[in-house]
């Protein structure tokens, strides 16, 4: 088994990137002291997710090629949460020396089948040692010649929707912690998430007014668009289904699914708000934008969440 400590720094760089293929929109990939990147309006939306072994997955529970898939969609999918279509990603690894290359090349794999998927490149990084496997993610995207959607647009009147899953990962996450690797469905949508990455340019050119990504729970990210915007913000249950294959889980763990739909992070749904009817297709309204009465707050079914709204590193 070759070691990072083999191979060296370059080493690796060459393994990960050469043959690779990039999109059009990028101008310079790897190999010099920095990537060029085509912006078409003069704009850039760029955001950094950073994943920690032992806290964002466990490579018991997770393959390598799936940690890198992990790492790109939370990122490509704060691209899209802005109304943007991914471009590139800039990707920061540290990792102690003795950790073998074949699963430093799976990582990578994964974080180019999750770019190329949403149309985007890998188009450089940095390679450190550390105690453990650290990925830190950078991804860019193009706006189009549209306005950004930020979570300060929201409006007294509009509707909330949501596009994508949610509760999956929650759920998965729950049964790994009881010790169990399966229903496959359930664990592996923690294990990779499937952002609608295409969903956040149709909500732009549709009029979203605001946008975010659920990564931490739908309550705790719509507390941010709430906060943002100066609104209330107010969920309706009856318009969350709980999936059957999460209601036989949350049956057999004895929990409420619900929960899970309301405070579960990291499936990176979006949840926008729009006039109403404007929402397009694929979009489903679970609530409705008021105005606050008082301080601004995220609601379920009118009345205050009782208990957390969702992750908090360090709460």
């Amino acid at each position: 088994m070759n070691t990072l400590g083999d191979v060296g720094e370059f080493g690796l760089i060459r393994r990960v990137t050469v043959g690779r293929e990039q999109p059009p929109t990028t101008l310079l990939g790897p190999g010099d002291d920095s990537a060029i990147v085509a912006a078409p309006d003069g704009r850039v939306v760029a955001c950094t997710d950073v994943l920690v072994e032992g806290v964002h997955f466990r490579l018991d529970w997770s393959t390598p090629d799936q940690v890198g898939r992990k790492a790109a969609a939370a990122n490509l999918a704060d691209v899209a949460a802005m109304g943007a279509v991914p471009t590139a990603l800039l990707v920061g690894l540290a990792c102690p020396r003795d950790t073998a290359v074949e699963t430093l090349e799976a990582i990578a794999s994964g974080l180019w089948a999750e770019a190329a998927g949403a149309g985007a490149g890998v188009v450089g990084g940095d390679v450190a040692s550390g105690p453990a496997i650290v990925l830190s993610v950078t991804a860019l995207g193009s706006l189009e010649g549209r306005d950004a959607v930020t979570r300060a647009g929201a409006r007294p009147g509009e509707v909330v929707a949501l596009c994508g899953r949610i509760g999956w990962a929650a759920a998965g996450l729950d049964v790994l912690h009881r010790g169990f690797r399966s229903p496959g469905a359930v664990v592996n949508a923690h294990r990779v998430p499937e952002p609608p990455y295409a969903a956040g340019p149709r909500a732009a050119r549709a009029g979203a007014t605001s946008m975010i990504d659920v990564s931490d729970g739908l309550l705790a990210d719509l507390a941010h668009v709430a906060t943002a915007s100066g609104v209330t913000i107010d969920v309706a249950t009856a318009a969350l289904t709980v999936p059957p294959r999460l209601a036989e889980v949350a049956s057999a763990l004895g929990v409420d699914p619900l929960g899970w739909l309301l405070t579960g992070g990291e499936d990176h749904a979006l949840v926008a708000t729009f006039p109403p009817g404007a929402a397009p297709e694929g979009w489903t309204v679970i609530g409705a934008v008021r105005a606050p009465e008082g301080e601004p707050a995220v609601l379920v079914d009118g009345a205050p969440h009782d208990g957390p709204a969702g992750w908090d590193h360090f709460a």
